[in-house]
């Protein structure tokens, strides 16, 4: 019995879309990693590019657990001294850009690599519920659905 391992004609793309309305981050970043990574798939092969195409739409209207709207900072440095900069999670979900507090989320579940850098091209999130990606077909997962803990009122 041989190890299988895939090739790139063996690699089989599809397009899914996840609602991400009223569903908690964390959860909904670890479904969306192990898409992306492709381990949902039988014939996971780690040094290869396996993963779906990942649209999220309604990034803006996630939920967070606890106090973590207000308490989860994010930081950066502009490179120049003394120049660490912060915002919470309520700011960068009330301002320009909410979709990337999803997409931080998820980035950070990626391995730090070229592979890691190239699943996260397969990832398109948006902060309303419009998308440009009707063409692909995309199949609907319900987040909500497969766990009751998945989702929270606000």
């Amino acid at each position: 019995m041989k190890t299988f391992t895939a090739t790139p004609a063996d690699i089989e793309k599809k397009w899914i879309l996840i609602d991400a309305e009223g569903v908690v981050l964390g959860r909904l970043a670890t479904i969306v990693a192990k898409i992306l990574r492709g381990k949902h798939k039988p014939t996971f092969t780690p040094h290869m590019d396996m993963g779906d195409n990942v649209i999220v739409i309604n990034a803006d209207k996630i939920q967070m657990t606890g106090a973590k709207r207000d308490d989860k900072v994010y930081y950066w440095h502009t490179g120049h001294p003394g120049g660490i900069k912060s915002r919470t999670a309520r700011q960068i979900l009330e301002g320009n850009h909410p979709e990337r507090v999803v997409t931080k989320a998820v980035e950070r579940m990626i391995s730090r690599n070229r592979l890691g850098r190239q699943q996260m091209t397969n990832l398109r999130v948006y902060a309303g519920a419009d998308h440009p990606h009707e063409a692909q077909q995309p199949e609907v997962l319900d987040v909500k659905a497969l766990n009751p803990k998945n989702t929270r009122s606000a």
